[in-house]
Formats: structure tokens, sequence, C-alpha cells
């Protein structure tokens, strides 16, 4: 039991690894504050393209987010850093991460709203242009907040995902918080580091997804 301890639990070894872990924190929250806003904003336009009157269109987007939700993140985001400079157009880290983060979030996001959307009643539509509004004004300041509201359990599930997706990252060397704990472990030959990250990771999810819980428990009433 003492030798599972040292190797998991090492309180020093924590706490000589947790400057370097926090600077990986650093770019994880870097990584959400790009790719979770850019990710609804997509998915937004994902939901409204979908309602596209032309047939042609709304079956090219139908195809483009079965691809992006079909393809894993880890192999999008290879194709993206490893593939691009062969085309003459070599990206950082952090934008190849945010770009396939981006294509892929935006498709879930799409889905989630769209959803959102059709569950507003047409008499909202209706009675909003009643009143005036232009179908633009009707959407944005009526139907999306409401769409929105209704699918708030789903919309924060996906972005506990977007956090969690952020450790794929690792893979084209930034240095996002596994990154990090995992160069921590490598150095010390101890997996403390990467259960420190763990621990991180848990304090800052678990919080939302109490709250996503009491929201699903909420509208199931």
């Amino acid at each position: 039991m003492d030798i599972l301890f040292q190797q998991f639990f090492n309180l020093d070894i924590m706490s000589k690894a947790l400057p370097l872990i926090l600077e990986g924190l650093k770019t994880t929250l870097l990584i959400c504050l790009v790719v979770i806003p850019l990710g609804i904003l997509g998915g937004i336009l994902v939901a409204v393209g979908s309602m596209a009157k032309s047939a042609v269109a709304r079956r090219a987007l139908a195809l483009a987010v079965d691809l992006m939700r079909a393809l894993p993140p880890l192999v999008l985001l290879i194709l993206i850093y490893s593939g691009l400079p062969f085309l003459g157009l070599r990206l950082s880290p952090l934008a190849a991460v945010s770009i396939a983060f981006f294509l892929n979030n935006a498709a879930y996001y799409g889905e989630v709203i769209r959803a959102g959307i059709e569950s507003v009643p047409n008499g909202q539509w209706e009675a909003a242009r009643s009143t005036g509004l232009r179908a633009d004004q009707t959407f944005v300041w009526v139907v999306l907040p409401q769409a929105l509201r209704n699918v708030l359990p789903d919309l924060i599930s996906n972005t506990v995902e977007v956090v969690k997706l952020t450790s794929l990252a690792s893979v084209v060397s930034l240095q996002e918080m596994l990154y990090s704990a995992d160069m921590a472990r490598s150095l010390t030959f101890n997996n403390s580091p990467v259960v420190l990250a763990a621990i991180i990771y848990f304090v800052m999810l678990w919080p939302v997804v109490r709250i996503v819980s009491r929201l699903e428990n909420a509208s199931a009433k």
C-alpha cells in the first residue's frame, strides 16, 4: 500500500510539479476560451444553415456535419497540423488545435441548437412577426434565446466535453495541463503529477456536472 501511495499520491512530487502543471492549466483555459465561444457561434450558423430553403445547401451542410462528427477529433487534429504544411500552410500548435476543435464542436453544438430551435413553437415566430419584427429580428431576439434555454443542459454537457478534449492538444506538443503533467511524470518517474492533473480536472468540472444534473432533473419535472 505504501508503494501505491508513493507512486500515485506522493505529495512532495505533487508540490514540485504544481507550478509546471499550473502553467499547462493556463494553456488549457486559453484553448477553452477560444474554442467554446467559436464552437457555439459556429453551431448557431450550422443550425441556421440547416433551415436553408435550398435542399442542395441543406444536404451539403448535413454531409459536412456528419463528417465532422464521424471523424475522431484526434484524427482531425493530426490531419490539420500535419497535412496542411503539404499545401504550403503551416499552423502553430494552438491554431491547429483551435481549428480542429472548432470544426468538431461546431458540428455538435449545431445539432443541439437545431433541436432547440425546432422545439420553439411556430406560434412564437408568428406572434413576434405580428409585432412588426423582421424574420432575422424574430430569430435573434425571440426564437434563439428560447432555443438555447431549452437545450441548456445539452450545451453545458458538450462544453464539459470540450474541456476534456483539450488533453488531445498534447499530441501536437501544445503544453496544456496533461502535457505538463506527463512531462513531470517522465522527469520524476512517478505518476503523482498525472494524478494531480486529474484532481484539478475534477475540481474544475465536478460543479459543472452537478449543475447539468440539476438542470436535467428540473426539465424532466
